[in-house]
């Protein structure tokens, strides 16, 4: 009599095959390389040659899991995204607006300081089209504006933050922290620690922002 066949769980994913899994570790690799140089030099400076040697493979094979250097990148940056939503997500939703606000900045510039935060593109560059086409990259900013945006405006209501500034000033003020070139300056003087960086820049980004 033949042995039963074991029926997987309902909502429980099919086992991924050894090749499968190979594939996704080696995407997973080549995501993390795309990252850091993205990080250390930039989108324009980055090339695809470098990528290749960084993850250890062929340029041939490369190219198999990302057709372009744009997709590469947009790659990185879907991650960074992914990442931001998870870290949003965790936060306990119950405290001030503001000090949410505050550990989102917070976390964003860790990320950076630790080598771990694509640049921006260029206002010309060819990534920004194909970011405004990524699925994964265009989902997760949405997800992560929505969330930042509701925050701010519950400080503006409760008069933590200026109810004069518009939302949209104070979002995009986030945000440029996480490519703030003062982090880096400051970093480069090796006067302070990190701590000491992000609790110098949380004070000047934030008493900025606040009613006068």
């Amino acid at each position: 009599m033949a042995s039963a066949v074991p029926t997987p769980r309902p909502g429980t994913p099919p086992k991924r095959s050894f090749r499968e899994q190979m594939h996704i570790a080696r995407e997973d690799a080549i995501v993390s390389a795309v990252n850091r140089l993205l990080a250390e030099k930039g989108f324009d400076a980055m090339t695809v040659d470098e990528v290749a040697v960084e993850v250890g493979i062929a340029k041939a094979s490369l190219y198999k899991h990302f057709p372009s250097k744009e997709d590469l990148a947009a790659a990185a940056m879907a991650r960074v995204m992914e990442r931001a939503r998870a870290f949003l997500e965790g936060l306990d939703g119950s405290r001030a607006p503001l000090e949410l606000l505050r550990d989102a900045a917070r976390w964003t510039m860790e990320v950076q300081l630790a080598g771990e935060m694509p640049s921006l593109p260029s206002e010309n560059s060819s990534l920004r089209a194909t970011l405004t086409t990524h699925k994964g990259y265009v989902d997760g900013l949405m997800e992560v504006s929505e969330r930042l945006g509701a925050w701010i405006s519950a400080a503006q209501a409760d008069g933590s933050l200026n109810p004069a500034l518009p939302p949209i000033a104070v979002l995009y003020t986030l945000y440029a922290r996480a490519c703030d070139p003062v982090l880096g300056f400051l970093k480069g003087a090796g006067l302070y620690s990190n701590e000491q960086i992000i609790e110098m820049v949380l004070s000047t980004c934030f008493d900025g922002l606040r009613k006068r």
